[in-house]
């Protein structure tokens, strides 16, 4: 959520960098302004009245020790007290509103990020690995998955529907090999506490990450009483752990790690992906969250972004890193570097990680706050996020890139002690 204060003092300036993401919230600002209008006016009026108020305990008190009549008193307190109540509660009133609105705006982008309209105006950082060629025409994740009896999506969708897929034998071993190593090299050399959140969380949770109340259609709610909903990523929980707290600041930066299945609607992305794992209802992902101040923060996005590629570079996958435009962003991000990975079948780089900062965004929402050296004034944290990685999209990459003539797949090196020494996945 952005700052109240910032926003009602630099107006036309949030106004600016807001339409760089191709959003018009022109009638937004203009009833927020409204709304503030409303609520500075409102303020000193119930403060003034509640100024009386506590001192016309003294004019009872005088009026006693000089053996007056306090009912005159106490009659214009009850109509003062009636007052009171009634324009605390339109004031409530309006600030619920503001927040309300608040709510519904993204973040600011940061002054670092280009300004563009959509994924073409990008901008390419860096690369890493070549692209291997091959002496046969490559195959799609589609039909190498299922061919070796590792991957099933018509069984899926007897069960489940579109855009569900069963991995089996070596294909689930695979998956949980990606798992384990990527949470043992976050842990062991990133420095990052591994995690174990619910997968269901409720609506406040949701709000304060920024996926509600905005972009509720792209969630799986539970049915009946619950107030719960399926996680989208494990940004969410881990964001809310420390969720309405003050940190102390001497601590920062807080890292986490978790692996967690993930559960998308992806309304509004029919007919994007329909084929495969790039897009599924259901997936695995281990992610990255760290907690740390304004001053750290993008510093911080680099070391997160630098971890999530070590995962790859470990792999042998080749891969670019790329800056996204204003127009390409995430709602909550001020900063976003998404990993892309490359595909021979597609002959195109795909992405497989998105890392961001949302600088007080998210912390703004959800109350985490710090006290820089473990007193004094507290300050609103910065949160990022990013994944490191998302499972399925890193096992077609592993399948694609490292497919054979004869239709085996070889097994990257790191991999090869969690699969219990496997070098190669065959048909049976």
């Amino acid at each position: 959520m952005l700052d109240p204060a910032f926003l009602r003092e630099h107006l036309d300036d949030v106004s600016a960098r807001l339409g760089t993401r191709g959003t018009d919230v022109s009638s937004e600002l203009s009833r927020f302004m409204d709304l503030e209008g409303e609520r500075r006016r409102l303020l000193p009026a119930v403060e003034t009245l509640k100024r009386d108020q506590n001192a016309s305990g003294d004019e009872v008190a005088r009026a006693k020790k000089e053996g007056r009549d306090p009912s005159a008193i106490f009659a214009e307190n009850k109509l003062r007290s009636g007052r009171i109540r009634e324009l605390e509660a339109e004031l409530s009133g309006i600030e619920e509103a503001r927040d309300g609105l608040l709510l519904t705006l993204p973040n600011l982008p940061h002054e670092s990020v280009p300004v563009g309209t959509s994924a073409a105006d990008n901008v390419e950082v860096r690369r890493w690995g070549s692209p291997k060629t091959f002496d046969f025409e490559p195959r799609p994740h589609w039909d190498l998955g299922p061919a070796l009896g590792i991957l099933d999506f018509e069984r899926a969708t007897r069960m489940s529907g579109a855009r569900f897929s069963v991995l089996m034998g070596a294909g689930a071993r695979l998956a949980r090999a990606l798992i384990n190593f990527m949470i043992d090299l976050h842990v062991r050399e990133h420095g990052c506490t591994e995690v174990e959140p619910p997968f269901l969380v409720n609506r406040a949770a949701l709000t304060g990450t920024g996926n509600l109340p905005k972009f509720e259609q792209d969630l799986f709610k539970i049915a009946g009483d619950w107030d719960l909903f399926l996680i989208p990523t494990a940004e969410v929980p881990l964001t809310n752990l420390h969720r309405e707290e003050i940190l102390d600041g001497r601590t920062l930066p807080l890292k986490y790690t978790a692996y967690t299945p993930c559960f998308r609607s992806e309304a509004g992305s029919y007919g994007a992906d329909v084929r495969g794992l790039i897009r599924q209802h259901q997936f695995d992902k281990v992610e990255l969250v760290t907690f740390t101040t304004p001053e750290q923060s993008h510093d911080e996005l680099e070391t997160l972004t630098r971890n999530a590629e070590t995962v790859l570079e470990r792999l042998e996958l080749p891969y670019r890193r790329v800056l996204l435009c204003t127009g390409d962003m995430g709602f909550a991000s001020a900063k976003t570097y998404d990993l892309e990975v490359w595909l021979p079948s597609q002959q195109t780089y795909r992405e497989i990680s998105s890392c961001s900062n949302t600088e007080a965004f998210q912390a703004r929402r959800a109350g985490i706050r710090f006290r820089p050296e473990g007193t004094g004034k507290a300050q609103f944290a910065h949160t990022l996020n990013g994944s490191g990685l998302a499972v399925g999209r890193t096992l077609i990459a592993i399948l694609e890139n490292g497919q054979q003539k004869d239709g085996s797949v070889e097994i990257p090196a790191a991999l090869r002690p969690y699969m219990g020494g496997m070098e190669r996945i065959s048909k049976n």
